[in-house]
């Protein structure tokens, strides 16, 4: 018979018959803990399953199969003739404390040491809020999603069901999505390239992240220009790459100052979104191009070219990007559909020299086997049916209208609170604050109202601050844009 101790430990174990989970597993559970906080021991012989069913008042089946069920994962050991133990293997555990409380929630506060970075942090500027002038985002209801559904539903098909769904693929991306993006940029964009030449990536930041990782090292030496891409520089930091910021002003980066730093470092890449400057908007004039692709083919650094929204452009037909002019393999160049179709959907490419893409599909298989190629497939097809094709001269004339509408009525309702330049393309407007008006202030009290603006904190520089932000206009109809060119004059 058990000790009066064991019984009181026993007898105070509360089963819930009700929870909908087996008592067999409750019981198993409650044992668990009882050996897990030291108050049963290992080698500690149990109660016979007799007992505990009297004790319980339950089932002696019910008894033995929990004692079965921690035999079978090890915390119990079973001889014929002696009893159920605890198992000898489990080292000994000091008892708890009663009086004393857990310090911290582990689902909440892992038990090691985590080193904070402040460039980590998360600075999220979504908002779920009704009227919202975002950081330039399309309008999904002109999105082709029913198109999409009918690409990415066939190749669910089972129609050569192993070669899709059977083994793992290539990891820079299907054969079609490939041949499709390089006939497409060929088409669109004046490059040279072959299915060989580019990456399947889920977005910017991952074809950036990829490049940092396959490309450099710590060190190194990336310039960027100011005001730039928050997300971006995070990578550099985050590579320990040694980032320069050099100005940018009205026609772009300013060429002139990488020159001077070229002369002194030994410069590994330099970003630059020379078709909108991120987020000014503003273009790279073609004389400041020309020397940066000099400048690469002189001394050898890397241009990772982001080109987030080259199909929307209103005034004429654009600069082609830097790519279609390097003739020395100095450019990486990077797209994305998921700002163009949808954020929510993580669609874009690189494009670089095979023995570029070859490597980074090496650094790749590290971190993610493959990309989505059923996504793949599906955006390839649409690429092919000119389904992309109709959808951006579709969107286009619809976007220029709105950009007209909302930049007339900053300049009739706001012109004494802002300054911008009407952009030629992308979808949204830089816009400078007067620096009498607290952005951060403002945007707390535009959110109370129902519209999200972003408060501005992400373009500010220790030497730069000029009180502006990204007003898109895209994502919303006429009709709202009125109602948040309403609500930001009743605030200003």
């Amino acid at each position: 018979m058990s000790s009066p101790i064991i019984k009181s430990i026993f007898e105070s174990l509360r089963l819930d018959r009700t929870n909908g989970r087996a008592v067999y597993l409750q019981l198993a559970d409650a044992i668990l803990s009882l050996i897990k906080n030291g108050s049963i021991i290992s080698g500690q012989k149990l109660p016979s399953s007799r007992e505990i069913a009297i004790w319980l008042d339950l089932n002696r089946i019910t008894v033995s199969k929990a004692y079965e069920e921690l035999q079978t994962q090890g915390w119990l050991e079973s001889s014929v003739g002696r009893g159920t133990f605890v198992s000898s293997h489990i080292p000994k555990i000091e008892p708890i404390k009663l009086q004393k409380q857990p310090t911290s929630n582990f689902l909440q506060k892992a038990g090691f040491i985590i080193q904070s970075k402040p460039y980590l942090e998360r600075r999220y500027s979504a908002s779920s809020a009704q009227l919202h002038l975002d950081d330039g985002l399309s309008d999904p209801k002109l999105t082709p999603l029913k198109e999409l559904h009918r690409a990415y539903r066939n190749q669910l098909t089972r129609s050569g069901f192993y070669n899709k769904f059977g083994f793992y693929a290539n990891p820079e991306g299907s054969d079609s999505f490939r041949k499709a993006i390089a006939t497409y940029l060929n088409e669109t964009r004046g490059l040279n390239t072959a299915s060989q030449n580019i990456f399947s990536v889920r977005g910017t930041l991952m074809g950036l992240n990829l490049v940092c990782n396959a490309l450099i090292s710590p060190g190194d030496v990336v310039v960027s220009g100011v005001p730039g891409w928050n997300k971006a520089e995070m990578n550099f930091v985050h590579a320990k790459a040694k980032h320069i910021t050099i100005p940018v002003d009205e026609n772009g980066l300013v060429v002139d100052e990488l020159k001077r730093i070229c002369k002194t470092k030994n410069v590994r890449m330099v970003y630059v979104t020379p078709h909108h400057h991120y987020p000014t908007t503003v273009s790279l004039r073609i004389d400041r191009r020309l020397e940066l692709l000099r400048l690469a083919n002189e001394y050898g650094f890397i241009i990772f070219e982001d080109d987030y929204d080259y199909d929307f452009h209103y005034k004429h037909r654009p600069l082609l990007p830097l790519a279609s002019a390097d003739e020395n393999g100095m450019v990486i160049y990077c797209g994305s559909f998921s700002k163009s179709f949808s954020p929510a959907f993580r669609m874009g490419y690189l494009v670089a020299s095979e023995n570029v893409i070859e490597h980074l599909a090496n650094v790749r298989i590290l971190i993610d086997r493959q990309g989505d190629h059923i996504m793949d497939k599906a955006l390839a097809e649409l690429l092919d049916d000119g389904t992309i094709q109709r959808y951006i001269r579709k969107a286009l004339p619809v976007y220029e209208e709105r950009r007209n509408l909302f930049c007339g009525l900053l300049e009739s309702e706001l012109k004494n609170a802002v300054s911008f330049t009407v952009p030629e393309g992308g979808m949204t407007v830089w816009t400078k604050f007067d620096k009498s008006i607290n952005l951060e202030a403002l945007a707390k009290s535009a959110l109370q109202k129902g519209l999200f603006i972003s408060n501005g904190n992400l373009h500010r520089y220790p030497n730069y601050d000029v009180n502006g932000v990204r007003l898109g206009f895209a994502s919303s109809s006429n009709e709202a844009l009125i109602k948040c060119v309403d609500i930001l004059k009743g605030l200003v």
